[in-house]
């Protein structure tokens, strides 16, 4: 399957399909020369299959995790860019999950004020959300993307044969986008979780319905709000409180989509729905977090980019498929940090 991201001044092609990842000039026209940009999780094999298809190709491996998402390292792979006399034509390419997105993306963005990217998602959080929407940024004394930018890959190629690899609590972790996405706008995902959660792997058809399904959501959703200033802010449900989490932990005990899910459950004031998305998440062995610090949380999102003042947009579902912005003070969310799930 194929469509196209259509917004005011780009295009991102989103091409779905099993092993499109083995021969990439199949799809796009590699007319330069390529930085491909990836962790030390990545799978040898794969690595090695992407970067055998470019004649002039140089690859740049990172450590995995949010502590990539530095300024240390966006550093070095912009001085790594220059030293190879790499221009504006030239392609940077993402292979990895969604903290190598963001990386990558943010680099592509800011050398020579905008250079290609390309990107191949290779985990179920990248594949079902972040791949697609153009939000790329490094961290900042410990908030999460403080610093970023809005840059769209040219086409975006998804293979859940790259998801082959992941460890259970990784596949789990990006599939808790997916539920959001089904929470926010689409009940046909919130159902596939309903009654198909134990089984979903790589192998099962209801997975690419998953994410297909996710991506064409957050497509429709970006082409009408491509900066964030109306109907886009839905895709932060669970979020604000969610990397407030992410914050306290230090970025590396939880991981995203884990902190995402706690902020659905304690901002969820639906019992119904709260419950059904415990039993969701129990199922996809999802922690809860305890005793999360309330005070801690209020200061992290008051720094949060979608702060304004003592007011922030809260994105709530009362009816699942159907979200709506709630601005409210922050210090009102004590309370929701603050209860027991």
């Amino acid at each position: 399957m194929e469509f196209t991201v259509n917004l005011t001044d780009a295009k991102s092609r989103v091409i779905i399909e099993k092993g499109c990842y083995t021969h990439l000039k199949d799809y796009f026209e590699f007319n330069g020369k390529v930085m491909i940009i990836t962790d030390d999780n990545i799978p040898s094999e794969i690595k090695e299959n992407v970067i055998s298809q470019f004649e002039n190709a140089i690859m740049v491996q990172v450590k995995h995790g949010e502590t990539a998402k530095s300024f240390e390292t966006y550093k070095m792979l912009l001085e790594k860019l220059l030293a190879e006399d790499f221009s504006r034509k030239d392609f940077v390419l993402a292979l990895g999950g969604g903290v190598i997105g963001d990386l990558a993306g943010f680099v592509a963005s800011t050398y020579k004020r905008g250079c290609r990217f390309v990107s191949i998602p290779t985990t179920t959080l990248s594949q079902i959300d972040s791949s697609i929407g153009g939000k790329v940024a490094i961290n900042l004394n410990g908030i999460k993307n403080c610093v970023g930018n809005f840059y769209h890959p040219e086409v975006v190629f998804v293979d859940v044969k790259t998801l082959r690899t992941l460890e259970k609590r990784h596949f789990y972790n990006g599939l808790v986008e997916a539920v959001k996405a089904g929470c926010i706008q689409d009940k046909t995902i919130f159902d596939l979780f309903k009654n198909h959660i134990e089984e979903l792997s790589v192998d099962s058809p209801y997975l690419e319905q998953i994410i297909t399904k996710s991506l064409v959501m957050k497509k429709n959703i970006v082409e009408q709000d491509e900066k964030e200033k109306n109907i886009r802010k839905i895709l932060n449900y669970g979020h604000t409180i969610g990397h407030a989490i992410e914050s306290i932990y230090n970025l590396n005990d939880y991981y995203h989509g884990e902190c995402v899910a706690n902020g659905m459950l304690l901002i969820q004031e639906n019992k119904e729905i709260r419950n059904q998305l415990a039993e969701i998440f129990k199922k996809m062995e999802i922690p809860i977090i305890e005793n999360i610090d309330v005070e801690k949380s209020i200061e992290f999102i008051k720094n949060d980019k979608k702060a304004n003042g003592n007011k922030i947009d809260m994105i709530k579902v009362d009816q699942i498929g159907k979200a709506y912005i709630d601005n409210i003070d922050i210090n009102d969310l004590r309370k929701y940090i603050g209860r027991k799930i």
